[in-house]
């Protein structure tokens, strides 16, 4: 009896052991190898209208224009005609303001005139000449543009002439004015001042070297992310000016840039600047769509742990059959992704699913398009059973193969935004604007991560100033 039983406790533990062993079939399928181009370079080129303000501090203007006009600026030695010579001298610094849209000068002169005067009557002529120094202010007032040759266009008016004291001479003890005769002189002087002073704008305000110099700065390519490589560009491509703006003391000369921006991974943009083929067009209104892309990486070791939530806790039932997904892990192959599913219950092991990966706006997420099992997954789950393969479990399994990428793609916003806000390669030059909405590009499979490529729209302006 002792020996019964003891040979019944044998075989229980045995029997319960194959029991539980055979609970489920074992599946054992081949293991697909991560496949990269280890050479690949992630780029994404965007065309893009970026605003390009130069402001010229009224303060910057007053100072290159006494630094042009300095001296002599005017001489007239041909008394025929006239009964004048002059000549002009600027005696202090111009002064220059803004209001009303225009520029207000200020210039004070210092003129030496000889004059000729007298009378005739009766066919005889008394003439006598004196020489005289005059103070006066002259005061013009202009307005600015842009013109295709990157020259400072100013048309200027004269508003008058203010004399510290009536030009007038002694004659025979009274004082008589003559400024008769010296308005017509000065009526041509006036015509030639404001040549004059268009002329010393223009040639103290050639813009080209400061905008040419500013963006051959912006145009080098920028490593945002160091940790990816990650690196931005801009190519500028074409200028637009439009009318120039007078206010707040400063002249702002109003530029657009036809530009590609290309973000890439892995190695610097190929992009380049050619200063030789930067053209200048004047328009009425200026373009100002924005585009870049934002990259948002994920590592695949996170977006398995992203992945894993969703099937934690959720058994996947058909038949009368079930299996449970107790592991997630996930790679890259062939532009495809790779995910691997431990799975116990009905079926024991491991089976290997592959799918596009697509970005969903809606919800910042990636998910799987076009999934099914790998060839060798697929044939040993058929030897098991088509329950799994072409049933509506496989449905409920893709439909947890998803992860959010919502905070990548906010890190990538956060990335752009210090370039977007305050990057200023050289002194003078700042580049800002704003984000304003995201639209799906495209996703990339690096060894290191996923790589969610997401265009960026907004406005972006390049701010030039400080010209000495």
């Amino acid at each position: 009896m002792k020996q019964i039983l003891k040979t019944a406790f044998v075989i229980i533990p045995t029997v319960l052991f194959y029991s539980s062993c055979s609970t489920g079939n074992k599946i054992a399928a081949l293991k697909p190898a991560p496949e990269y181009n280890s050479t690949q370079v992630v780029y994404d080129k965007q065309v893009s209208f970026v605003n390009l303000p130069v402001e010229l501090s009224i303060a910057d203007i007053q100072t290159q224009t006494n630094k042009y006009l300095n001296g002599l600026i005017y001489e007239d030695n041909d008394m025929n005609g006239d009964n004048l010579m002059l000549k002009v001298w600027k005696q202090a610094p111009i002064v220059v303001t803004e209001a009303g849209g225009k520029l207000h000068m200020e210039l004070p002169l210092k003129i030496w005139t000889r004059v000729k005067y007298g009378v005739e009557k009766f066919g005889l002529s008394a003439y006598d000449t004196r020489d005289l120094n005059l103070n006066g202010v002259i005061k013009l007032n202009t307005t600015a543009n842009l013109t295709n040759n990157w020259k400072l266009a100013t048309n200027t008016q004269i508003e008058g002439i203010e004399w510290k004291e009536s030009p007038s001479v002694s004659v025979m003890g009274k004082n008589v004015p003559i400024t008769y005769l010296i308005n017509p002189a000065l009526a041509v002087f006036k015509s030639r001042m404001a040549k004059i002073i268009d002329n010393s704008i223009a040639e103290s305000f050639d813009i080209k070297p400061y905008v040419v110099t500013a963006l051959e700065e912006v145009s080098k390519p920028v490593e945002v992310n160091s940790e990816y490589h990650t690196w931005f560009a801009m190519q500028p491509l074409e200028l637009y000016a439009s009318k120039a703006t007078i206010a707040n003391k400063k002249v702002t000369i109003n530029l657009g840039m036809k530009s590609y921006l290309e973000t890439s991974v892995g190695s610097k943009p190929t992009l380049t600047f050619d200063k030789n083929k930067l053209a200048l067009k004047v328009v009425d209104k200026m373009p100002a769509e924005f585009n870049a892309n934002i990259a948002g990486f994920v590592r695949y070791a996170d977006a398995a742990a992203l992945m894993q939530k969703n099937f934690t806790g959720q058994k996947f039932e058909s038949g009368g059959k079930s299996v449970t997904v107790n592991h997630v892990d996930l790679w890259g192959k062939d532009d495809k992704i790779i995910v691997q599913l431990g799975m116990s219950g009905s079926l024991n092991g491991d089976v290997y699913l592959s799918g596009v990966p697509q970005y969903d706006p809606a919800k910042k997420e990636i998910y799987l398009n076009q999934v099914d099992f790998v060839l060798d997954s697929k044939n040993k789950l058929l030897k098991a059973g088509d329950w799994l393969v072409h049933g509506i479990i496989l449905k409920k399994i893709e439909q947890n193969c998803r992860f959010s990428i919502s905070e990548q793609l906010n890190e990538g916003q956060k990335t752009m935004a210090t370039y977007l806000n305050g990057y200023q390669p050289m002194k003078g030059v700042k580049v800002y604007g704003s984000m304003t909405e995201l639209a799906p590009n495209k996703i990339f499979l690096t060894p290191n991560a996923i790589v969610a490529m997401v265009v960026a729209k907004g406005k972006v302006a390049i701010s030039i100033d400080g010209m000495e």
